[in-house]
């Protein structure tokens, strides 16, 4: 008679759960005291523990092809640390930490009825390794070597309430470790042994880092620079991808704003930067590198360093492809400032250029990112497409700036001209260096009207209108500069014939400062005790004759005459309402007639007093 089914199914599981224990290395069925040791773990001091192993670090064997291709796991474990023998010495006295956890939390579910699958873990100096058992003959299933470009991720409450389990992550160059345990204190305990053992190792060179530091101690002996670079193509130009970046990055560096982690994105952008031979228009692509670096600060070295190898001995010098890296190096010049180290290095690098290529356009570019390089001190913004365009040619950019009572004046721009030097020039043109007034340039867009800081750059408002172009609402008009008075307003100096009178009177800066500089001091006294100027802004398109104009003029002292006669009786908060209406009341007096375009027919007035 056959089993039951369900009985049946009970001594399979219960078979296949022997089985599991047997080949997941569990202890078999034990007293209460192997249990708690199964579960506890060893946290043991270096000094307690006898002498350490002798590790000799050395960098791994590179390819020729000059590529950075990631060792395999083997030839990793190798190069980075000596090979242990096959058994475990008894005690493990060069352990940090040893216990039991899991290494997976298969379905992402705790379930009481099946146990989990554990490892025995062992810390050291140099590397966590983990086996199938806390015997001295268990076997080593993986090791993961630590080097100070590890990581650990502390423990988190949202994966203890979606598995039941605390979880510590270890990330390494080819591995990452997903560790869990039931208990916080005993993840808190690894996560600080981990940390304490990265933190411990010394900094890692790359290959790249090595050969920059031997290219700077040579830097006077062609002959010695030129067999470096013979000999070691990862300095070189080359056609194939590379696997690794040139310079060290943290193995879980993440990228953050929507990018992926560090060492990724300098992967990706030296594929960004092979896909610039082959364009005919590069400027966008460039501005994306550009974004890509501005929102990445830490990856604006590694995009030197690979454009310092992709210049160096290329296959066609001077070709259309080569010039492209030179274009995109003139715009990093001009936005971001690298580290002493890749600044030297470029340095040499340019010199070695002109060297060997004179009066070439790469000799030519060289000059023009040494320049830039001395005056770029950091922008808001990454350069606009008109701008890269300048860039690419070695030109400066032609910014347009409004100015009232004249037509648009164009001023030549580089990356780094600041609003104050524009504004001084537009003062030279326009006879003002002298004036007792202050003048500034103003950014108009759709949003707000606001005068610019002296330092900013120009070129970082010209980006901002484009990024903004498209954006406006119906009918409102598109980002641009004004020249603009700024401050306190003296009209005693200024001559009524004079360009800066009609730049001030275009401009509209206050219809109460110019009718109360037309009727006379008494008026200019009220003004200043209580009845302050209101600025307005601009009026394009306004004109009217001089007979309206006399009509402003006369309705405007009226005005003025009325806010000097507060009735009887007013005081208090009555005096500063009926002061507020006369005040709204002088506003709207040119309602039929605003001010004048040319304004030297109601200079003429004002200056002969004909009211």
């Amino acid at each position: 008679m056959p089993f039951p089914g369900g009985l049946w199914w009970l001594l399979c599981c219960r078979q296949g759960f022997t089985l599991l224990r047997r080949d997941y290395g569990e202890a078999g069925k034990g007293g209460a005291d192997d249990d708690e040791a199964e579960e506890s773990f060893e946290l043991r001091s270096k000094g307690d523990e006898g002498a350490p192993l002798q590790v000799n670090v050395t960098q791994p064997s590179r390819t020729s092809s000059g590529s950075e291709r990631s060792l395999p796991v083997s030839e990793e474990t190798h190069s980075l640390i000596t090979e242990k023998k096959s058994g475990r010495l008894q005690g493990e006295p060069d352990a940090i930490v040893k216990g039991w956890l899991q290494r997976d939390v298969r379905g992402g579910i705790k379930t009481p009825w099946l146990r989990p699958r554990k490892y025995w873990f062992v810390l050291t100096e140099d590397s966590l390794d983990y086996y199938s058992g806390c015997e001295v003959t268990a076997r080593c299933l993986g090791s993961l070597v630590l080097t100070s470009l590890c990581s650990v991720l502390w423990p988190d409450k949202q994966t203890y309430k979606e598995t039941g389990y605390w979880a510590v992550t270890v990330f390494g160059r080819k591995h990452c470790y997903r560790l869990y345990t039931e208990h916080l204190n005993e993840a808190v305990h690894w996560v600080c042994a981990l940390q304490k053992v990265i933190i411990s190792k010394p900094p890692v060179q790359t290959p790249t880092q090595l050969l920059m530091c031997d290219i700077e101690e040579n830097r006077n002996s062609p002959e010695i620079l030129d067999q470096i670079y013979q000999n070691n193509p990862i300095l070189c130009y080359t056609a194939g991808p590379i696997y690794a970046p040139l310079l060290p990055f943290p193995y879980a560096a993440p990228g953050g704003q929507g990018y992926a982690g560090i060492r990724d994105e300098a992967v990706k952008l030296f594929h960004s930067l092979q896909q610039l031979e082959g364009l005919r228009e590069p400027a966008l692509l460039m501005q994306g590198v550009l974004q890509t670096c501005h929102d990445l600060p830490a990856l604006v070295d590694e995009i030197y360093c690979q454009l310092v190898k992709q210049t160096t001995e290329p296959p066609a010098p001077g070709a259309a492809a080569d010039l492209r890296y030179w274009q995109l190096l003139a715009c990093m010049s001009c936005t971001f400032r690298p580290s002493l180290p890749v600044l030297c290095y470029l340095q040499l690098h340019l010199q070695r250029t002109e060297n060997q290529f004179p009066d070439s356009e790469a000799t030519w570019y060289g000059r023009f990112i040494a320049e830039a390089l001395h005056k770029t001190k950091g922008r808001e913004c990454v350069p606009s497409l008109e701008e890269i365009a300048g860039l690419m040619g070695r030109q400066e950019t032609e910014c347009g700036v409004h100015c009232p009572s004249i037509a648009t004046c164009h001023v030549a721009v580089t990356s780094q001209t600041t609003v104050q030097e524009v504004a001084l020039e537009l003062m030279l043109r326009l006879g003002l260096a002298h004036s007792p007034n202050s003048f500034a340039l103003y950014e108009e867009s759709w949003q707000h009207v606001r005068p610019l800081p002296e330092d900013a750059l120009v070129a970082d408002v010209l980006t901002r209108f484009e990024s903004s172009a498209g954006e406006e609402p119906p009918r409102k008009p598109p980002g641009r500069l004004w020249f603009r008075h700024y401050g306190c307003l003296n009209l005693d100096c200024v001559p009524c014939n004079s360009q800066e009178f009609a730049v001030l009177f275009e401009q509209g800066i206050s219809r109460w400062s110019i009718v109360c500089w037309a009727v006379g001091s008494p008026a200019r006294g009220q003004a200043a005790s209580g009845v302050e100027a209101v600025p307005v802004q601009p009026f394009p398109g306004d004109s009217f004759s001089d007979g309206s104009c006399r009509r402003f003029i006369y309705q405007a002292k009226e005005a003025v005459q009325q806010t000097q006669r507060i009735p009887h009786g007013a005081a208090g908060g009555d005096s500063r309402r009926y002061r507020h209406q006369q005040r709204t009341a002088l506003n709207e007096t040119a309602s039929d007639g605003t001010l004048p375009a040319p304004p030297f027919a109601l200079a003429a007035a004002l200056k002969a007093r004909e009211i």
